[in-house]
């Protein structure tokens, strides 16, 4: 599920294309007192991502944008459209907006059989671990933290990393009997399409910047049976890769496929 959330803006301004941290700071902010909050210290993902504010161009006063929010959690997205609602100034940096409306969205990839492709909305983090770096056999002194995937170290691990951490999201946001990604034959996506792949810096806390090493992608998909059905939904919920609580794997399905 997810919130389609339309915006206007309050004044002239610059499109900001690292404004991840002040839409993430807005919807914690949302959960703040609620159950909800109790994840936002902890290192398991957070059961919500969301897009940037689109489409990404300066603006003038009044210019219409968008803002979505996905979550397999019913609860957590009404907690964040009530406070959407009731404070309607959305200030993402130096970016005023107000709120005019806030809708629900239920995107689905299809039936079995279906054909579509996901997209990234935002750019995905897939970092390799240092124990794993032998085995994928990357070279060089990347010191003892996780190495962010690029395009030479094949896909291998780009697949892997995706799929494992989406069985994390399952194991966290579905019921325990039903099957995870990897209890499953067969891959996520039957296509990789890696559209680029950029270094971005990110205010990830205050005072507190990091660069990270992102990719987007179209990602093709046939949808083999009402299993994988779920995993490609609950992708769409919570986002692929890492750091979904600063915006990075949101992914979209492509428009004009049939699971549009």
């Amino acid at each position: 599920m997810r919130l389609l959330t339309e915006l206007s803006a309050r004044a002239d301004a610059a499109f900001d294309n690292a404004h991840h941290a002040k839409l993430r700071g807005r919807l914690w902010g949302a959960l703040s007192g609620t159950d909800y909050d109790a994840r936002h210290d902890t290192d398991e993902p957070p059961g919500f991502c969301f897009s940037l504010v689109f489409p990404p161009h300066d603006m003038r006063e009044g210019d219409q944008r968008w803002l979505l929010v996905a979550s397999p959690d019913e609860q957590l997205l009404t907690h964040v459209a009530r406070d959407l609602k009731d404070d309607r100034e959305l200030n993402v940096g130096e970016m005023p907006f107000r709120v005019e409306a806030v809708n629900a969205l239920a995107p689905d990839v299809g039936e079995p059989g279906t054909r579509g492709t996901l997209e990234s909305g935002t750019g995905v983090v897939v970092r390799i671990p240092p124990w794993q770096r032998e085995h994928y056999g990357i070279e060089g002194d990347h010191g003892d933290s996780a190495t962010f995937w690029r395009p030479e170290h094949t896909m291998e691990p780009f697949r892997k990393q995706v799929r494992a951490n989406l069985d994390r999201k399952h194991g966290l946001f579905a019921p325990d009997y039903l099957p995870g990604p990897s209890d499953t034959d067969g891959e996520l996506f039957e296509e990789y399409d890696l559209l680029k792949t950029y270094a971005l810096p990110v205010d990830v806390t205050e005072g507190q910047r990091m660069t990270y090493v992102v990719s987007k992608w179209e990602l093709g998909y046939r949808v083999r049976d009402d299993d994988h059905r779920r995993h490609l939904n609950l992708a769409l919920d919570c986002g692929i890769g890492e750091r979904n609580a600063l915006g990075f794997g949101f992914v979209n399905i492509q428009e004009g496929d049939d699971g549009q």
